[in-house]
């Protein structure tokens, strides 16, 4: 007989074993009462769920808490610091929605406030006319033949880039570029797509494309065969570009190799070389191996309303373990429909609203603005002495770390010394130590700021 640990003072049970069978009176029953007060807790084996222990592998945290916690305690011990705190760390934007997406998401909510033009549940894909109106101007205007249906509307391609394994089997090779966008790596340990993690923060079982300033951070194809392939550009972090041979090389990889694609593009609307293509879908055969993430956050502001699509050809395959190829398209309209209720009426005539001609001309001003941010902090980087890359066709300015520094023993310093937060680039992988990431999003008078700031680097 044993008394169970962990009680509530509210609660008084006994515990009785007798030959492996565990039962438990409560209080009422004609037993001995016994009132416990404990810091632990012992439950019987029977009562307790599994947990993913993949969850287990993942690193101590992920990147932008630990940034956030960092500043938070700085903040506390240093009250004049914390006032004079500029974040240049993680990407979200903060100039004020465009009046075109406002207006249409107040004309939306005035509709559900009338029962003749009440809606409740939408369709799990998105409604129509913004499937329609993103595939036609993003992609059909742009002789790139995406139906309609090849839309999927979604609260963001974060969410998306996890969401799509669900319908991908464990048995595949992941390769993703290092540096990378974390989420890409963390979504597949909590999967279960890796083994442990290594000691550089790395995982056994992904394959990782190195992006250095010799490839000028564009990873090229591996000699060996992978899966599936990440890609991200324009790069976040490093703010790089593929040209259209580099990313038709990756096509060739993934025709060759039977491979996926997974193509983030969430940062397109920044591109000002017209070389540099928007779309994977602009390299012949792409159509055929390619899954592309597009967003509204950063060309819209949305990083707070929540709205992306994903492009999911009908003519990507997969193949069973038993040798079929079977295309992903209604694999990933069941998956929507069982899992998801889309994303609210009001922010999706939001979004649609973007493509209006007024919408189209705000969102420019949008992007002008920040891209004004990102010359001003390259320009004052290189004018401190430091090596930076990117900033020209991304918001991002990516930074060679000074005088030997580590990424997070540079972020400590900006931090204390400059009241300035960037992003160490060790937390993007192995790949990223030795630098850090600039966000380009933020006022212009915080980046002039930043920029004169960025001096007393050079001076120390």
């Amino acid at each position: 007989m044993r008394a169970g640990e962990g009680i509530l003072p509210s609660q008084t049970f006994l515990w009785i074993s007798l030959s492996g069978i565990t039962r438990i009176r409560r209080k009422f029953a004609n037993a001995e009462c016994i009132r416990q007060h404990a810091t632990s807790v012992r439950y019987p084996e029977t009562d307790v769920a599994y947990l993913n222990e993949n969850y287990l592998k993942l690193q101590a945290g992920y990147l932008f808490p630990e940034v956030a916690r960092r500043v938070r305690e700085f903040c506390g011990a240093h009250p004049e610091g914390a006032r004079r705190l500029i974040r240049c760390g993680i990407g979200d934007v903060t100039e004020p929605l465009p009046p075109a997406a406002i207006e249409a998401m107040k004309r939306a909510m005035d509709e559900l406030g009338h029962r003749e033009s009440f809606r409740g549940y939408g369709p799990e894909q998105g409604y129509e006319f913004l499937r329609s109106t993103i595939a036609r101007r993003d992609y059909r205007d742009r002789n790139i033949q995406i139906a309609d249906d090849e839309i999927f509307v979604s609260d963001g391609s974060k969410c998306d880039c996890g969401y799509v394994l669900d319908i991908l089997g464990r048995q595949n090779k992941v390769a993703v570029p290092d540096p990378v966008y974390p989420v890409y790596v963390d979504t597949n340990v909590m999967a279960g797509h890796t083994g442990p993690s290594r000691k550089d923060g790395s995982y056994e079982g992904i394959y990782y494309l190195p992006c250095t300033a010799e490839n000028n951070f564009v990873p090229e194809p591996p000699k060996e065969h992978v899966d599936l392939v990440y890609l991200c550009f324009p790069n976040n972090p490093t703010g790089a570009v593929a040209s259209r041979e580099q990313l038709a090389g990756w096509v060739d990889y993934a025709r060759e190799h039977d491979a996926l694609l997974l193509f983030d593009a969430a940062y397109e609307a920044y591109i000002s070389d017209p070389e540099i293509p928007h779309s994977i879908f602009e390299i012949p055969g792409a159509l055929a191996c390619a899954i592309e993430l597009r967003s509204f956050s950063k060309n819209g502001g949305f990083t707070g309303v929540r709205c992306g699509f994903t492009v999911m050809p009908k003519s990507v395959l997969a193949r069973t373990a038993d040798g079929r190829r079977l295309p992903l398209h209604p694999f990933w309209q069941r998956r929507w429909s069982t899992k998801s209720n889309s994303v609210a009426y009001p922010v999706q005539r939001g979004a649609e609203a973007l493509y209006s001609a007024e919408g189209r001309k705000q969102v420019r001003e949008l992007i002008d603005h920040y891209m004004g941010n990102a010359k001003v902090l390259r320009d004052a980087a290189a004018d401190a002495g430091l090596q930076a890359f990117g900033g020209v066709n991304a918001p991002y300015i990516w930074v060679k770390t000074p005088q030997g520094l580590t990424s997070w023993q540079l972020f400590d310093r900006m931090l204390r010394e400059l009241n300035v937060v960037i992003t160490p680039g060790a937390g993007f992988g192995a790949q990223g130590e030795g630098y850090f990431r600039i966000s380009a999003f933020n006022s212009r008078e915080n980046a002039e700021e930043v920029a004169r700031r960025l001096k007393i680097l050079r001076r120390s």
